[in-house]
């Protein structure tokens, strides 16, 4: 297997993937409510196309470092994004598209409390929760069409923290 070795998520970084979700990625601040309320303003983008957005919770149970990379996948019709309920850090895995499949991938340690948007068409790995059962306030797509498309990578490669 080949070795790739996460580093830590930050928005400059991350943004040929998608968008990270925290308030330091806002495209405005805003007081509201008479001013008892700040607004991070548009962190990302909700992509539905002709569907409708939808807020889930997944539960993602424990990985045990080094993790194998398998697959990936990518949802076509919809931007996907995933906010952590759960108070412990998670691996991101991601990839630029390599004509129709996933590219050489990419690993971010995401500290506690921030989450990801992955665009329309943006290979990533399924979540991988690290310490604990972690849950994730996930937004995405519900309507008709086929909105998930997996690749199987042959050799993997071996994710490992720094």
């Amino acid at each position: 297997m080949r070795r790739i070795t996460a580093r830590p998520l930050d928005a400059d970084a991350f943004r040929p993937f998608g968008e990270v979700i925290e308030s330091d990625n806002a495209r405005s601040i805003r007081l509201i409510n008479g001013g008892t309320t700040t607004r991070f303003h548009e962190v990302a983008p909700v992509e539905v196309g002709e569907g409708r957005a939808i807020l889930s919770i997944f539960r993602g149970k424990p990985f045990a470092p080094p993790v194998a990379i398998r697959m990936m996948e990518r949802h076509p019709l919809g931007s996907q994004a995933f906010v952590p309920l759960s108070p412990h850090p998670y691996l991101v895995v991601v990839a630029q598209d390599a004509g129709g499949r996933p590219g050489e991938p990419a690993a971010f340690m995401a500290r506690a409390g921030q989450g990801v948007s992955y665009p329309a068409g943006a290979w990533h790995h399924p979540l991988i929760a690290l310490e604990e059962v972690c849950d994730f306030l996930v937004v995405d797509r519900e309507g008709d069409g086929v909105n998930l498309e997996e690749y199987a990578f042959g050799e993997g490669f071996e994710l490992v923290l720094p």
